[in-house]
């Protein structure tokens, strides 16, 4: 799959919360914001779907293990371990594991708090 349009909802995706930080009391100009680290495990086949953008919530992605096939402007790119890449207001994609390990990756976003 590599058009955008055919991405599937998310499936064999866990993501385990690791910590967040309430950056309102940290930064001026942030309340409401929290800045999140997450692991996220994408299984053998998994897809970390659908096309979502990161407007109003910039972050940064390190693989630790397998390979992702990132999904965007029509282009599919892999990564493997030890590579990360930024998620800004111009990124709109979706991920997903092509491999036959599962593929782990630590995500580090801001977002508004729920």
């Amino acid at each position: 799959m590599t058009d955008e349009q055919d991405a599937p909802e998310t499936r064999g995706v866990t993501v385990q919360h690791l910590a967040t930080v309430d950056l309102g009391p940290e930064i001026a100009g942030m309340a409401g914001r929290e800045l999140r680290m997450r692991l996220v495990t994408i299984d053998p086949g998994g897809i970390l779907g659908p096309v979502h953008d990161h407007v109003d919530r910039p972050g940064v992605v390190y693989i630790l293990q397998g390979m992702i096939t990132d999904h965007r402007d029509g282009v599919a790119r892999e990564y493997g371990p030890g590579v990360g890449w930024p998620e800004d207001r111009n990124t709109t994609h979706w991920l997903e594991n092509r491999g036959t390990t599962p593929a782990i990756e630590i995500s580090v976003d801001i977002l508004g708090q729920p």
